[in-house]
């Protein structure tokens, strides 16, 4: 019979996996939009706007991930993940109201690439400093989130932001659950580091090299 550890790590492993292999097939790492390029007009529009954007960014899924991980295994306060959520509405208010951010995506995948690298090398890192990568990292992914929204009416707006802030709080959650299961001594959550690292490295050359 298998252990909840073991289960863990085949999650873990196989969530990071689908994400390496989404970033080989070429995903696009820009700002994505769910509703097919169209701005969302009504309250349900916004909300499954909001639900999905973080999914289907690659880069946004990984940073997530990361959080989690590092919530489960450094053992630091499932609330302090918090912040990333709370400050990446920040993000998308200041892109709302045209407040220039050069260089987000960039920024974005350096995220990803710092967390992850941060986590495959195990480092005992102090709650704080975690902390502060996840308010930091959430004005710059709150910012890219800001792009599908932009131009909405308050109703759907609204809406976005709340489904940002629900399947953000479900994925870290899941994810910092599973770590803690494996604990702190496992091999798993540092493999997904390195992976999410490479998935930093890939979408910042893809943002930084000429097409």
């Amino acid at each position: 019979m298998r252990t909840w550890p073991n289960i863990s790590g085949i999650v873990l492993r196989a969530s990071v996996f689908a994400l390496m292999l989404i970033v080989a097939m070429g995903a696009p790492a820009e700002a994505h939009h769910v509703m097919g390029g169209r701005t969302p007009s009504t309250f349900m529009d916004g909300l499954v706007s909001g639900l999905g954007h973080p999914v289907i960014g690659i880069d946004h899924l990984a940073f997530i991930v990361a959080i989690g991980i590092a919530a489960g295994v450094a053992g630091i306060n499932i609330a302090i993940p918090s912040l990333f959520i709370a400050v990446s509405a920040v993000g998308v208010a200041l892109h709302v109201r045209g407040v220039p951010l050069p260089g987000v995506e960039a920024l974005v995948a350096l995220t990803v690439l710092v967390a992850g690298a941060a986590i495959a090398l195990g480092r005992s890192l102090h709650a704080g400093v975690w902390a502060a990568l996840f308010a930091v990292a959430g004005l710059f992914h709150g910012y890219a989130f800001g792009e599908s929204i932009f131009g909405a009416e308050a109703s759907p707006l609204a809406a976005y932001l709340l489904g940002l802030v629900i399947v953000q709080a479900v994925l870290v959650t899941a994810v910092a659950l599973l770590a803690r299961r494996l604990g702190p001594a496992a091999i798993e959550p540092r493999l997904a580091g390195a992976a999410i690292a490479g998935i930093g490295i890939a979408v910042l050359a893809g943002q930084m090299l000429p097409a």
